[in-house]
C-alpha cells in the first residue's frame, strides 16, 4: 500500500475512471465532488458518472474506432466499461446502457473501497504539493475555471445539445414500427416513417421554431454578433436542418437500410427512437439534440408520426461546454507540461464524448498513481486509441485546436496494404493496437 494519495476532483466519467486506475494500483484517492450541493445545469442526479446526453456509447465493433477503444479500456481493467457491460441494453450494434443503473453501479463500486475518501465540496483550488487530476467537466464551477486560468492555459468553449426522451407507453406503434437498419441485429429500435409531405411539413415547423434564449454567460461574441459555436458530433438538429432540406434525410434521419413493414418501401426519411433503459419504458429521439423552448419540442417533434401525443421524461436541452487549449499545455500522459503532478482529464481536455473522457481519464489516472509510486510515466503508443487521444490532446491537429471524438485518423497508420477494404484494414489496425497494449506494464 502507497503511504502517499492522490486527489480528484470531478466524479463524472472521467475522474470516476481515474480514482479507479489509482485505487486498482494500491493507491488511495481523495475524490472531491461538488454534488449534491450545487448543481451544473445539465446535472440531477445525485450519483457518479451521470450520463446528461444521450445513453449510447456508440459503436462496439472492433472496426470502429471508439469500440477498439471500449475493448482497450476493458484490457485495462476500466471501471467505466465494467459498469457499462453490466447495464447494457438492446442497441443494435451500438452499446447503450441503462443510465440510472449504469451510474448506480459506478456509484456502488467506488463507494466500497476502503483507501477512497469522498468530500463534497465545490473545489476552487488544489493543493501544488499534491498529486492532482482534474476532471470538473466542460460545465465546471466558475471558482474552477477561474483557477484554472491561473495556470497560463487558454480557456475555450462551444455548446452542447442534449436529445429529448419520451415515455414508450405514450408512442403511436400503429403508425411507428420496431426494426434495426438493414435487419441487423435485433429489432431495438423504434421507426418513425414519413413521407414526403410529411417530412416537409415537419422540415419547415423545425427550421422556424422558437429557440431558447441564452444565458448571458452562454453568449459568445464573433465578428461583432452573437453566435453559438457547436461541436458538430452533438450539432442541434434545427441548425442541422438549416443547412438545407436534404440534410436530416443523410443525417439522422436517413431511411437507407430501413423498410415499413405495412408499405414494404423505404420511407422517405425516418426517425429512430433508442432505448434508455432495460425495461424499455423511456426511449430517446436519436439525433435530435435541440435547443427549441419545450412548447416548440412539444409542438415540432409531435409532428413526427407516432409521437402525436407523446409523453416528454425530458426535453431537451443545451448547454455551454468549456474545453483547454491542450497543445502545448498538457503532456501525453494529460499533465500539465510546467506542473507534472496536475493531471486534467476527460471533456474539458479536448476528447469529446462519454467513453473517450473515460479513456483520458484512465491515462491521466494511472499516470498520476505512477507518480505516487515512484514509476516512470506510462505513455500509451499512437497504435492504440488511447494513445492517439492523448498524443493528439497534446499536440493538436493542423489549425484552431478543436474537440475530436475516437477515430482512425488520428492512429499511427499501419504503414501497409491491407486487402479485404476499409473493415479488414480497421480490423488489422485493432489486431496491432491489442497487441501493442498488451506490451506494456500494468
Amino acid at each position: 500500500m502507497s503511504s502517499k494519495s492522490i486527489t480528484v476532483v470531478g466524479a463524472g466519467l472521467a475522474g470516476c475512471e481515474a480514482a479507479w486506475q489509482a485505487l486498482h494500483r494500491g493507491v488511495p484517492v481523495t475524490l472531491v465532488e461538488m454534488k449534491p450541493l450545487k448543481f451544473t445545469p445539465a446535472h440531477h442526479s445525485e450519483k457518479f458518472a451521470e450520463l446528461v446526453c444521450s445513453n449510447s456509447l456508440r459503436a462496439a465493433a472492433l472496426s470502429n474506432a471508439v469500440g477498439l477503444l471500449k475493448e482497450e479500456m476493458r484490457r485495462r481493467s476500466s471501471l467505466i466499461m465494467e459498469a457499462a457491460d453490466a447495464t447494457r441494453v438492446p442497441a443494435g450494434g451500438a452499446l447503450a446502457v441503462d443510465r440510472e443503473l449504469f451510474s448506480e453501479y459506478i456509484t456502488e463500486k467506488l463507494r466500497a473501497c476502503p483507501d477512497l475518501k469522498i468530500v463534497n465540496a465545490e473545489c476552487g483550488s488544489v493543493d501544488p504539493d499534491e498529486v492532482t487530476v482534474i476532471a470538473t467537466g466542460p460545465l465546471s464551477s466558475e471558482a474552477m475555471t477561474d483557477f484554472i486560468g491561473t495556470l497560463g492555459c487558454r480557456g475555450l468553449h462551444f455548446f452542447d445539445a442534449a436529445a429529448p426522451i419520451v415515455e414508450f407507453s405514450s408512442v403511436n406503434m400503429e403508425k411507428a414500427f420496431f426494426a434495426s437498419r438493414y435487419g441487423k441485429g435485433d429489432a431495438d429500435y423504434i421507426n418513425c416513417p414519413m413521407t414526403r409531405e410529411e417530412y416537409g411539413r415537419f422540415y419547415n415547423e423545425l427550421v422556424s421554431a422558437k429557440e431558447a434564449e441564452l444565458h448571458d454567460f452562454d453568449r459568445e461574441a464573433q465578428n461583432g454578433k452573437d453566435e453559438l459555436t457547436v461541436f458538430e458530433g452533438c450539432m442541434p438538429v434545427e441548425i442541422m436542418a438549416r443547412r438545407g432540406f436534404d440534410t436530416l434525410r443523410y443525417g439522422p434521419l436517413k431511411p437507407v437500410g430501413i423498410t415499413d413493414p405495412r408499405t414494404g418501401t423505404e420511407p422517405y426519411a425516418v426517425v429512430q427512437l433508442r432505448k434508455e433503459n432495460n425495461e424499455g419504458t423511456m426511449y430517446n429521439l436519436v439525433g435530435f439534440q435541440t435547443h427549441l423552448t419545450y412548447p416548440e419540442q412539444r409542438r415540432v417533434f409531435g409532428l413526427i408520426p407516432g409521437l402525436e401525443n407523446a409523453s416528454f421524461v425530458r426535453y431537451g436541452t443545451m448547454h455551454r461546454n468549456t474545453y483547454l487549449d491542450s497543445p502545448g499545455f498538457l503532456d501525453d500522459t494529460y499533465a500539465v507540461k510546467n506542473r507534472k503532478n496536475l493531471f486534467f482529464a476527460g471533456q474539458m481536455t479536448g476528447v469529446e464524448g462519454y467513453i473517450e473522457s473515460a479513456g483520458s481519464g484512465l491515462v491521466a489516472g494511472t499516470n498520476a498513481a505512477r507518480l505516487v509510486l515512484g514509476e516512470e510515466k506510462l505513455i500509451f503508443p499512437r497504435t492504440t486509441v488511447l494513445g492517439a487521444m492523448a498524443a493528439y490532446v497534446s499536440g493538436g491537429g493542423i489549425g484552431r485546436f478543436t474537440p475530436m471524438n475516437a477515430n482512425f485518423g488520428i492512429v499511427e497508420p499501419l504503414g501497409h496494404r491491407v486487402k479485404g477494404g476499409k473493415t479488414a484494414k480497421n480490423e488489422a489496425i485493432a489486431e496491432r493496437a491489442l497487441e501493442a497494449l498488451a506490451a506494456l506494464p500494468e
